[in-house]
Formats: C-alpha cells, sequence, structure tokens
C-alpha cells in the first residue's frame, strides 16, 4: 500500500527562498511539485521521506535562479491488486460508488462488482444520489449507508503517464461482490 520511492529530479531554485537553508528551500519546492500528484507506476505522492543528495548550483542567466539535481525519496501510495482496503462512501450513483480513504478519493466500485441481488432508490439525503441496498434476505434489506465504512478487494490500479493532481484520469477499481466485503456493519 505505501512505498518509498527513490527520485532524481533537475529543480529550479527561484531566487525568493535564497535566503532560506538549502534543504528547508528545496523540500518546500518538491513538496509544492509532487504532494498529491499521481506519478504513472509509482502512485499517489504522500509526502517526502528524506533527500539523498543534493548537486550543482548552477546560476540560470538571466534571472537568478540556481538549478539543482536532487536525490530524494518519496512516501507513495500504491495499492496492489488483491489488496483488501477500507474506505468511506464519497459518491453513490446509479453506475456504482465512489470511496474516499480520507487521502485518495478515486477508488470505484462499479454497480456490476456491489453483492447481488442489488437495487438502489432515489436518495432523500444526498440530491442526485441513490442508496444501493444488497438483497441478500427478502425480509431484511441491507443498505449501503454514508456513515458505512466499507471494506473492498482492489481488481485493478492505473495512473496518468503525467504527474497530475489526483483524480485526473486516474483509475482504481474494486469489488464488494464477494463474503466479507461490503459494508463491515454487514458482517459483525
Amino acid at each position: 500500500m505505501f512505498f518509498l520511492s527513490e527520485i532524481e529530479h533537475a529543480l529550479r531554485l527561484p531566487p525568493h527562498l535564497l535566503d532560506q537553508p538549502l534543504n528547508e528551500a528545496i523540500k518546500g519546492v518538491l513538496d509544492s511539485l509532487f504532494l498529491d500528484k499521481v506519478i504513472e507506476k509509482l502512485g499517489l505522492c504522500i509526502s517526502i521521506y528524506d533527500i539523498r543528495s543534493i548537486d550543482g548550483g548552477n546560476v540560470v542567466p538571466g534571472e537568478g535562479s540556481l538549478m539543482y539535481t536532487v536525490k530524494f525519496r518519496m512516501v507513495m501510495f500504491r495499492p496492489f491488486v488483491g489488496e483488501v482496503l477500507s474506505a468511506r462512501l464519497k459518491e453513490s450513483t446509479k453506475d456504482g460508488l465512489r470511496l474516499s480513504m480520507g487521502f485518495f478519493d478515486d477508488i470505484y466500485i462499479p454497480y456490476a462488482l456491489l453483492p447481488t441481488p442489488n437495487h438502489y432508490e432515489p436518495d432523500p439525503v444526498h440530491k442526485g444520489g441513490v442508496k444501493w441496498i444488497w438483497e441478500y434476505d427478502e425480509n431484511e434489506p441491507y443498505p449501503i449507508d454514508w456513515t458505512d465504512e466499507i471494506r473492498f478487494k482492489v481488481l485493478s490500479v492505473s495512473y496518468p503517464p503525467l504527474p497530475l493532481e489526483q483524480g485526473v484520469d486516474s483509475n482504481n477499481e474494486g469489488s464488494i461482490d464477494s463474503e466479507g466485503f461490503g459494508p463491515i456493519s454487514w458482517w459483525v
């Protein structure tokens, strides 16, 4: 789920940051460039773990910036296929569910991967939303409520080819169509 990834980056340090200690200034620039961005094959950037090396410091002619080559490690969120995770309901539509882990909101459970048999009803609280209901037992329906913690299995993970804000062309698909998955309240 969480990994350390080593990255090397050519970094331009603007002149207004030159009065700060070098490590702090570089860490601030790296934070603004990478945090909360999704990088292909690496995942979502959570935080700068450490700076391994800083080389260079050449002045960019005409602007006073300094160019550095920085090697650093980042904490990345990258779930693997088959991993079991828990999240909260963020959106419920006729197409399925969108879940959030608080720091990551791009988890989709398509309606075909919800427990069957099921149906949905208009949600009176959330305009345009629906409430999915598992019809396991005729006498006792099992709704998926907005307050539920939902356990799901990761089926696919894909990220965009360029570093982008999370939510842009990021697709992580899961399933709750197995015993023990879905709202945890169903199983306790």
